[in-house]
């Protein structure tokens, strides 16, 4: 303790020269904080977007189909049906299995009318997509069976078409001529990582969207949600073997769909933004090792100046390895003190980020530890070689020192 006060002292004699020294440091802190925020910050919103997607998502999509030589691309067959759907929940590992048949169309309520995107899928639909209700209840099989004209409002629809802020659960909307009931209400979920407005949909049965809206037999897309992380890819290979054997494909011809599971994108994302996250931080550490070197030149000045206490000091009894701890503590507290500094400062800059760019921001706290550790690890290292330095001096050349 003595010694950390002797330091403190000596830091506080200079105040202007010391806080120089440590603008470096300050500045190498607050960088790396600010530039780690942002990343992992936007690391963790894309994660986030795609997990949003669905619980363990597989997502099956029509496949491409050839006409007069011209292939179509995925989407091109229309070969799902709700039936495929409906096999593919007896298949072990699977949690729950939904169509989605999807309509842009108009859509009126009284006086107010808004263009949107019909929705028609099954009562497992949300816990697919893990997107509770806000109000009301969900269509059941019933509906399913009977074709209900009943439907469920994201928040967009609500405020469009429901405009005066009363409740929309039992009131009446019509699409393509057809009156639905509403009997619910979603919560909000936002824009998606694309920029779309995830809440700007209307959800029906997806029976009730096949034969009173669209006159289709096929679906757009099967969402299928695996039981557990770790069943994502063996219920992904039983899916294609079940469909390959009810589409009666043979070993040679392409599928007449795809499937698709969201874990790799994912994990792609999230690999993505670390390297990004740590290339970012790595740029801003080279703010410390400057620092470092700025602390290396002052701590040498010091030894310079203070030759006459250092050889007096020696003189009256104090040992080499005193010297060199006194200084040693010294550039020490001086980069640690620094990166204290700089993680206010970098607190400070990622909130003005987060506020004026709208940018979202995540400071891990492994990162502040890290970076005012490694500041002092900067102190300890550049502060070495003038502390060796003072520590060597002979007594007697130290006390004739003009």
């Amino acid at each position: 303790m003595a010694t950390v006060r002797l330091a403190l002292e000596a830091l506080i004699r200079n105040k202007v020269r010391s806080l120089l020294t440590m603008l470096g440091i300050v500045i190498g802190v607050a960088a790396v904080i600010v530039t780690v925020a942002i990343g992992s910050g936007a690391r963790t919103s894309v994660t986030n977007s795609i997990n949003a997607l669905g619980s363990n998502l597989i997502v099956v999509q029509p496949g491409s189909v050839t006409q007069g030589g011209a292939r179509t691309g995925f989407g091109g067959a229309s070969t799902l049906t709700p039936a495929d759907g409906m096999a593919m929940t007896q298949l072990a590992g699977v949690a729950a299995v939904s169509p989605l048949v999807t309509v842009r169309t108009q859509v009126v309520a009284g006086p107010n009318n808004w263009q949107t995107t019909i929705s028609g899928v099954a009562p497992t639909y949300t816990f697919i997509k893990g997107w509770p209700l806000a109000s009301g209840t969900f269509f059941t099989d019933e509906d399913i069976a009977s074709s209900a004209k009943v439907a469920v409002l994201g928040q967009t629809d609500v405020s469009e078409l429901f405009p005066g802020g009363g409740d929309p659960v039992g009131q009446n909307i019509i699409v393509k001529g057809v009156p639905f009931t509403v009997i619910g209400t979603l919560t909000a979920l936002g824009q998606s990582s694309l920029g779309t407005d995830q809440d700007d949909t209307i959800l029906v049965p997806y029976t009730s969207a096949m034969q009173r809206l669209s006159g289709v037999t096929t679906v757009s897309q099967l969402m299928v949600s695996a039981s557990s992380a770790a069943l994502v890819d063996p219920v992904q290979t039983e899916v294609t073997q079940l469909l390959e054997q009810r589409h009666r494909i043979v070993p040679g011809q392409p599928d007449d769909f795809q499937v698709r599971n969201l874990q790799s994108i994912a994990a792609a994302a999230s690999s993505t933004g670390a390297v990004m996250e740590f290339l970012l931080a790595g740029v801003a550490a080279v703010s410390l090792i400057v620092g470092g070197i700025g602390i290396m030149n002052i701590m040498m000045v010091s030894v310079t100046e203070r030759t006459r206490e250092i050889g007096l000091r020696m003189s009256l009894g104090a040992r080499g390895s005193s010297i060199l701890r006194q200084f040693l503590t010294e550039s020490t507290v001086l980069s640690a003190v620094g990166g204290v500094i700089g993680v206010l400062f970098g607190f400070a800059g990622t909130l003005i980020v987060s506020i004026l760019a709208k940018w979202p921001t995540q400071i891990p706290i492994a990162w502040v530890f890290l970076s005012v550790g490694f500041s002092a690890l900067v102190g300890i290292f550049f502060g070495y070689y003038p502390a060796r330095k003072a520590a060597n001096l002979n007594p007697i050349d130290a006390l004739r020192f003009e």
